[in-house]
């Protein structure tokens, strides 16, 4: 296990709504929440890019001179950051994800490595949205492991269920990847839940000396799990895409507040938070 943790920032995420919530969305927001979140302690950010239009922010946009317009901010904001693009296409056409990438150039991009039933009820039994199918067949996942290797992007599998996990093994051991890199999704209603007691189990499945995050979703429940992500020798993800609470139950303002309880949870755990240059060497 390193001794230094790496802490990704995500900055934005999809469909959260700027009215209701204090997401950013322009290039100049996301520039801003990102030196909060850089100067916090974040050497990585992950980034969903939204319509620029007035009305339309909560809208994702795959648009590849609004991702250059937002990379270019963030890194002029954050010099020697690590930027990770967002890939998630809920059908197959991933066209838009994988121009952005080719144009921005960023050193890691979210893979989704598996399929899965994206669903999610009320309480009074209803769907809270027609049940959809978030669509990563393998020849999806091949088309975005080619224009990763063309332009020497790390990438990152998102793994949704336990099965999605052994699957990015196998695609290590047919050479899809030379070594994954396992991003733990924790907390999608219908994917694996925000567990303590999961989590150990999960993390045998990985291959031996892989690296690995785990991505929270929820409320003050997430924590414990975050401290323990850092004890068993993972890297740790926050942001106002993953949560909107701090562990003291308190609403965070921004990016900045969530990477600052990262940070000191880290410590807490025993491990320093890795500098971009440390972060650049672990990961890239």
């Amino acid at each position: 296990m390193s001794d230094k943790v790496v802490i990704t920032c995500a900055l934005t995420g999809v469909l959260t709504d700027p009215k209701d919530h204090p997401v950013p969305v322009t290039a100049a927001e996301m520039a801003a929440q990102a030196k909060q979140a850089f100067d916090s302690g974040a050497s990585v950010m992950h980034i969903h890019f939204r319509q620029q239009q007035p009305g339309k922010g909560h809208l994702p946009s795959w648009q590849p001179e609004v991702a250059c317009d937002i990379a270019a901010s963030i890194r002029d904001a954050c010099p020697g950051v690590i930027l990770n693009f967002t890939t998630g296409t809920i059908g197959r056409d991933q066209q838009g994800a994988l121009e952005c990438i080719k144009a921005g150039k960023p050193e890691i991009a979210a893979c989704n490595a598996g399929s899965l039933n994206y669903l999610k009820t009320r309480r009074d039994g209803s769907w809270a949205w027609k049940p959809m199918l978030f669509q990563n067949p393998v020849e999806k996942v091949e088309e975005l492991l080619a224009v990763c290797r063309d332009y020497q992007v790390r990438p990152e599998f998102e793994c949704f269920d336990l099965g999605i996990v052994r699957s990015v093994g196998m695609f290590e051991d047919v050479g899809l990847v030379d070594k994954a890199n396992y991003n733990l999704v924790q907390g999608v209603a219908s994917g694996m839940p925000v567990d303590s007691e999961l989590l150990p189990h999960i993390v045998r499945y990985m291959k031996s000396g892989a690296l690995w995050q785990s991505t929270l979703i929820g409320r003050q429940e997430i924590w414990p799990v975050h401290q323990l992500t850092a004890e068993l020798g993972g890297h740790l993800r926050t942001g106002l895409e993953d949560t909107f609470y701090l562990p003291s139950g308190e609403r965070a303002r921004g990016n900045g507040d969530l990477i600052d309880a990262m940070v000191q949870l880290a410590r807490q755990s025993g491990r320093e938070v890795a500098t971009p240059e440390q972060a650049r060497a672990l990961y890239l």
